[in-house]
């Protein structure tokens, strides 16, 4: 399930620089996540790392977008090839 960022983001860019996809960009009014590049860090760490690191605690998993792990495993691989 690919992760989102809800109407609670600061804006304060942590959540950014840490994604090994740069599945984060910066958005009309709050960053936002782009469900075909998020692989909630499977294949490159052991947890996400936008939600370890955001300050506000406001990246959910997106209910619109559930994968497996080998579906996101398999994202991650055509990413990175």
């Amino acid at each position: 399930m690919a992760l989102m960022i809800t109407d609670d983001c600061t804006n304060c860019d942590a959540c950014v620089p840490v994604c090994p996809n740069e599945a984060i960009s910066e958005g009309d009014v709050i960053y936002v996540i782009d469900p075909d590049r998020c692989t909630e860090c499977v294949g490159a760490e052991d947890e996400p790392q936008c939600v370890l690191v955001c300050p506000a605690d406001c990246i959910p998993n997106d209910p619109d977008h559930e994968e497996t792990k080998d579906q996101l495993m398999a994202k991650y691989e055509a990413l990175h090839a």
